[in-house]
């Protein structure tokens, strides 16, 4: 018996994915990423529970280690955080008063405030480089940049309507997460239940893996945003810019969208030096480098200890995916390409394993044909 089933049981990694998965894989990352972004209103809230699940339930399994219900725990974290944050919105509030009248001028004096730096950047190009100052660079930049600026202002009341669209979606994603904490074992119960008895085990593992890399994922992600905010904020501060931990933290949430989301936190640290410190050109210089070194600790330090290699995927694979989320599914998509398509792949290469593995498909057929006997055993 023991020779028997050592001959049906594979060696540690002696099965992976061939060419048939990964193409499963990947095409249906691209008809998740196209069919997300049509439900974007109920994805993104969606995205953001599990976020708040993955940052509550450690909390939550502390209580529950102490002898408290899992249902308690849940309602006492979650009231917990929302008690929070409404202490933290009551103390804004007397700031936001404060500016909301004059957001509009302020938005409109960074947007000044980087144009006056860009005109002195290219003037200052133009007296060491002939060719430069022959093609008039700096008027020509300043002329079109005033065509396309001149109507800065119309456009952000419809950013400010769509936002307040957002509100409420964005409401429920505490209510999700309250949810994932109170009955996400009850959810993975009924997800067995539903699957013959020959692949339970498999729906196990699958269920504990699919887990495994989202917790890795978010609460890496989670830890990286802390440690990019805090590297932002002390650097900020040693410039001597105002409001350094803010600025921190707005550039490390825009950063979980690769790519596009750090050029617009670096152009927002340095529209912010740019206008408070107009007889200081050096000082957007110098939050231009500080942004530059955080992104390299980012890539090169901070991602290892964090996300690390949670989603066990080649880098080519990655950055590809990266451009294609991008071009499925344009900002939503570089947002949720990496989280989908770890999940996509942990899901891919178990049923993989299940289709491919004889002795799981034989005794499925065997427990089918037992369930057959036993339904006309006494006709």
């Amino acid at each position: 018996m023991q020779r028997a089933a050592a001959q049906h049981t594979p060696a540690a990694g002696q099965q992976s994915s061939g060419p048939v998965v990964w193409i499963s894989i990947i095409a249906g990352t691209c008809l998740l990423l196209f069919f997300f972004q049509k439900i974007l209103w109920l994805v993104v809230p969606f995205l953001l529970a599990l976020i708040l699940y993955y940052f509550l339930y450690p909390s939550m399994q502390a209580l529950i280690y102490r002898g408290m219900s899992r249902e308690a725990a849940a309602s006492l974290v979650t009231l917990g955080f929302l008690a929070l944050l409404s202490v933290l919105g009551l103390a804004l509030m007397p700031w936001v008063t404060a500016h909301i009248s004059g957001w509009q001028d302020i938005f409109t004096g960074y947007i000044q405030g980087g144009l006056r730096l860009l005109d002195r950047s290219l003037r200052a190009l133009e007296e060491h480089w002939s060719t430069l100052a022959h093609a008039r660079l700096a008027d020509t930049v300043a002329t079109r940049l005033a065509q396309g600026t001149g109507s800065v202002a119309d456009h952000l009341e419809p950013v400010a309507i769509g936002i307040m669209a957002w509100t409420p979606s964005l409401l429920l994603a505490p209510f999700l997460a309250f949810f994932f904490l109170r009955d996400g074992r009850r959810f993975q119960r009924f997800l067995g239940d539903a699957v013959p008895n020959a692949f339970f085990e498999k729906t196990l593992y699958l269920l504990h893996e699919i887990d495994r890399t989202s917790r890795a994922y978010f609460q890496g992600l989670i830890k990286l945003t802390l440690l990019d905010t805090l590297t932002l904020a002390a650097g900020l501060w040693l410039l001597g810019i105002p409001g350094p931990f803010a600025l921190g933290l707005i550039c490390a949430v825009l950063a979980w969208i690769p790519y596009v989301g750090s050029i617009l936190g670096g152009l927002l640290v340095v529209l912010v030096a740019a206008t408070d410190f107009p007889d200081a050109p050096g000082m957007a210089y110098w939050a231009i480098a500080l942004f530059m070194a955080v992104r390299l600790l980012d890539d090169f330090v901070y991602m290892p200890l964090t996300i690390g290699k949670s989603l066990e995927l080649h880098p080519l694979v990655t950055v590809l995916m990266i451009f294609v989320g991008g071009a499925v599914a344009g900002v939503s998509g570089l947002m949720l390409v990496l989280p989908v398509l770890g999940v996509v792949t942990v899901i891919g290469e178990t049923v993989g394993v299940i289709v491919t593995d004889p002795r799981l498909r034989a005794r499925h057929r065997h427990a089918k044909a037992l369930r057959r006997e036993q339904a006309s055993g006494d006709l």
